[in-house]
């Protein structure tokens, strides 16, 4: 191995300190590394676990020169922080992913030309940077379809059904007539999503692919094994490999895929960090998609991934809050993680538990009656 390995003692940072910092901190500092978080909330999770929490903005000079001369290398939390405060901390120490990575990430257009240069196959859709583009982009894509913000969107967010052309020029209207994608919408059989994980070496290594369900935009559970053949597991983790090599990425990089009624996996979207869908790693997997992060940037050899268990991961909303506690623990195969937020607020993550089980349809059944309970 010829790149440089950063080991524990060293300090390592993480941008952003919500729950997929905070969960990176306690994986970082389980393996005897101590932590810097930078965030502007005084009281985010990440925060209540690091050594250092730098309360400061994204794009405050000050701290992130500070940011670099505490960290031997720094990660980021989600793919919002703005690129040019990534550029910033390279000039002065390593972090990961890099600005280009990121800026990709951050624009479903340019990920869009991203994948399909590398030979993936996005939903087919059209771009639309001004009013002047709606009309061509309806007669390109056809109706139905669904209008998507170029930058900003998650968990639903800047995205519209749309039927017809006046609620097109409306949906557009809506989103602050921002650039945007017209998507075809197509049937969709199933979501999935592959996380793969790449050091400086250029080592590769992958998670199992997960089933994703989605309420109301926001990720609801991920079933794994994901219940599709063979052939199409292997073609999602063989595309999320092949962005992460074009990216020449490093770190931890989930990729989502709509697989369609007639079993073509398109490509939807990646995200240059840890998953929200990989959460089931930290109890199902010889190694979480945490402790790969932090062996990832510190160019260590790739943890085992293996599935120890069918597992089903449910998040838990501020919507149910406070839940009826007892209808998780009274399960003795049940995990649960909660982010140390303390206001919960409806569409707001607060936690998640993971059901174990020899199979995945007992997971599953599990899952979704323990859920039924603690949201009546």
């Amino acid at each position: 191995m010829n790149c440089k390995q950063i080991l524990p003692g060293s300090t390592l940072g993480v941008l952003g300190g919500g729950q997929l910092g905070r969960m990176f901190c306690v994986a970082a500092r389980t393996m005897g590394y101590r932590v810097a978080v930078l965030d502007p909330d005084p009281d985010c999770g990440a925060g209540h676990i690091a050594d250092v929490h730098i309360v400061a903005d994204y794009t405050d000079q000050s701290a992130l020169e500070e940011m670099a001369e505490l960290c031997d290398v720094i990660t980021l939390e989600f793919e919002n922080i703005p690129s040019q405060s990534v550029r910033y901390i390279a000039d002065k120490t390593m972090v990961y992913p890099v600005a280009e990575s990121l800026e990709i990430a951050q624009n479903r257009d340019l990920e869009k030309q991203f994948a399909l240069k590398a030979g993936l196959q996005p939903v087919p859709y059209c771009t639309i940077l001004s009013a002047d583009g709606l009309s061509d982009a309806a007669q390109q894509v056809g109706f139905p379809a669904i209008l998507k913000s170029n930058t900003l969107g998650y968990d639903g967010k800047g995205q519209f059904v749309v039927n017809s052309s006046d609620e097109l020029v409306a949906a557009y209207e809506s989103v602050g007539k921002v650039d945007c994608v017209l998507e075809k919408k197509i049937n969709i059989r199933c979501e999935v999503s592959a996380i793969v994980a790449r050091n400086e070496c250029a080592e590769l290594a992958s998670f199992p692919v997960s089933e994703n369900q989605h309420v109301n935009g926001i990720l609801h559970m991920s079933i794994v094994p994901a219940r599709v053949d063979k052939a199409t597991t292997k073609l999602a983790i063989e595309n999320a490999s092949i962005l992460a090599e074009a990216l020449s990425y490093v770190g931890i990089l989930a990729v989502e895929f709509f697989v369609s009624d007639d079993d073509v996996l398109y490509f939807n979207e990646m995200a240059p960090r840890p998953h929200n869908s990989g959460h089931y790693t930290k109890d199902a997997c010889v190694t979480s998609q945490f402790e790969q992060q932090v062996r990832m940037m510190c160019c260590l050899t790739p943890g085992d991934t293996r599935l120890m268990s069918p597992v089903v991961m449910v998040n838990m909303l501020g919507d149910l809050w406070p839940p009826k506690w007892q209808d998780i623990f009274v399960q003795s195969n049940i995990k649960l993680h909660l982010y140390g937020k303390a206001e919960a607020r409806p569409g707001r993550k607060m936690g998640h538990f993971n059901v174990l089980a020899e199979d995945v349809e007992s997971a599953l059944d599990t899952a979704e009656r323990v859920f039924s309970a603690l949201d009546e």
